[in-house]
């Protein structure tokens, strides 16, 4: 973990370039590639660039990352901005939300980045590439089976005038790469601290522009997060090694770079990898699943730092305003974020429990609630008022973690009628209703002194009566007590069903 939050030092033209930004309003973006669904990772990093730009008064922005068209998936930006806004996340600048920096998508911005490159070549640190793809495949080839690491070999950074002129009166295709040097290996990771690594020692000069005229990733970001004045770029850590080649772009440019923070890994609770694979990873299907947004966000935050926790001082549900003023960037671990799926369910549970004392929010998850039932039993005569509905829910914040678990086997007898599993005794069910029609009070306690009066003055075992009950009531063996269940069930409701076993 890194404390603090120090200035970017910058050599640039013979003179040093200082960027306090502990004090201007910051400007963060999440840049997402339309490749796909947005996955747990992908949301952590909008959430904490999100709540890292409203503690300090900034803006958010939304950015489409889309210069690999090769790999673009259609109606992906609608999914994203769709799963945004339910996790609470609003956009101040994007496609769709406008802004003075528009457009926000990549491949609507061509012209920026071939102004930029043309920069670049004038002032000597890129050079065009004619090397073929067969060439570049025999260099990595070699370089593969010369337990080497494969890299460019920079051959056309030295390529004399005319050599130059030659290739490109002939038409050759050609790409755009940039000089690497070696003079700037160092940077300020805001939570990792200083970060040395030597990008020219590791890899050849990268393309900054595809032959297709499109720019690389490399490219397109370093001079998007400068013409959209972005203060702070808070990404993955696999990113990281990335960073130093950035920093040498911005020199190339003498622009002042952003600050940079990498945020770990999230990982599994046993340390292993969280796969795109896996199936509890996309926020849509935790969505589909019963996960509250609020819930899932806290979950993320819980998992991944960022805020002052008191150990034993168990879960509390925040808000998205409380996070954002509690959320401080120094105490974000660099250690992977373990996942931890019950704390995920307590958040669920809490979310339901906020929500039910809310009379809007209620009403909503009521509504939530019959639709569950309704489709889970299309053929049964439902108990479905909305004050029954609304107490089996009161009842139930503690035993359950998302609601679609009330319309479980578990769960199912408080909607329909059971089937009963168990012979019963039908005169002494006869007399039992006649007793319960005549109880004034028929809530648990009463409930519970009168059937334990009720067996002993029948002479009949007081368990065996239970089971009995419990069965016609619910038809399970086991489950809540059946005075607790005749309450939530009702005096209506808990005759009914001990009159259509007797009858």
């Amino acid at each position: 973990m890194h404390s603090g939050i120090p200035k970017v030092l910058f050599y640039c033209a013979n003179r040093y370039l200082v960027r306090s930004l502990s004090t201007e309003s910051p400007r963060v973006r999440f840049a997402p590639s339309p490749t796909g669904y947005l996955h747990l990772g992908g949301l952590r990093t909008a959430l904490y660039n999100y709540l890292f730009a409203k503690s300090r008064g900034g803006s958010f922005i939304l950015r489409i990352e889309d210069t690999d068209q090769t790999r673009k998936v259609e109606g992906s930006v609608e999914g994203l901005k769709r799963d945004l806004e339910w996790a609470g996340i609003e956009c101040d600048e994007g496609p769709g939300f406008h802004g003075d920096c528009e457009p926000y998508v990549q491949s609507e911005r061509l012209d920026f980045y071939k102004e930029h490159i043309s920069t670049l070549l004038d002032n000597g640190t890129a050079y065009r590439c004619f090397c073929t793809e067969r060439r570049l495949n025999i260099i990595r080839r070699d370089a593969i089976r010369s337990q080497r690491t494969p890299k460019y070999d920079n051959r056309c950074r030295n390529l004399s005038h005319e050599e130059l002129k030659e290739k490109m009166e002939s038409g050759a295709p050609y790409c755009i790469r940039f000089k690497l040097t070696s003079d700037c290996q160092t940077f300020e990771d805001l939570i990792f601290g200083n970060i040395a690594y030597d990008v020219s020692l590791n890899e050849g000069d990268p393309v900054l522009m595809k032959t297709d005229g499109f720019p690389t990733y490399h490219f397109a970001n370093v001079v998007d997060d400068h013409l959209m004045k972005i203060t702070h770029v808070l990404r993955g850590v696999e990113w990281q090694i990335s960073t130093t080649k950035h920093l040498l772009i911005y020199r190339a440019f003498g622009w002042i770079p952003p600050k940079f923070g990498h945020m770990p890994l999230i990982v599994n609770a046993d340390g292993t990898k969280l796969s795109k694979r896996q199936s509890d990873v996309k926020v849509e299907d935790y969505r589909n699943n019963g996960v509250y947004p609020l819930a899932l966000v806290n979950y993320i935050t819980l998992s991944g730092g960022g805020f002052d926790h008191v150990p034993g001082s168990g879960v509390r549900l925040k808000t998205m305003e409380e996070l954002a003023e509690e959320f401080q960037i120094n105490k974000i671990s660099s250690h992977p974020s373990r996942l931890n799926p019950d704390l995920l369910a307590e958040c669920n549970r809490l979310e339901i429990k906020r929500r039910l004392k809310d009379s809007a929010l209620s009403d909503d998850l009521v509504a939530d609630l019959k639709n569950l039932i309704t489709k889970t039993y299309p053929e049964h005569k439902l108990n479905l008022s909305d004050e029954h509905v609304q107490s089996v829910l009161n009842w139930a914040v503690s035993r359950i973690t998302r609601i679609d678990e009330l319309v479980s086997n578990k769960f199912g007898f408080l909607w329909i009628l059971p089937t009963t599993k168990i012979d019963v005794d039908q005169p002494l069910l006869k007399k039992l209703v006649q007793n319960l029609e005549d109880l004034e009070k028929f809530d648990q306690n009463s409930l519970k002194h009168n059937l334990k009066s009720f067996s002993k003055a029948n002479g009949v075992n007081f368990p065996v009566l239970m089971k009995m009950l419990r069965s016609t009531l619910s038809g399970l063996d086991e489950g809540p007590g059946v005075a607790e269940m005749m309450d939530l069930l009702g005096k209506s409701q808990s005759l009914e069903r001990i009159k259509a076993i007797v009858r």
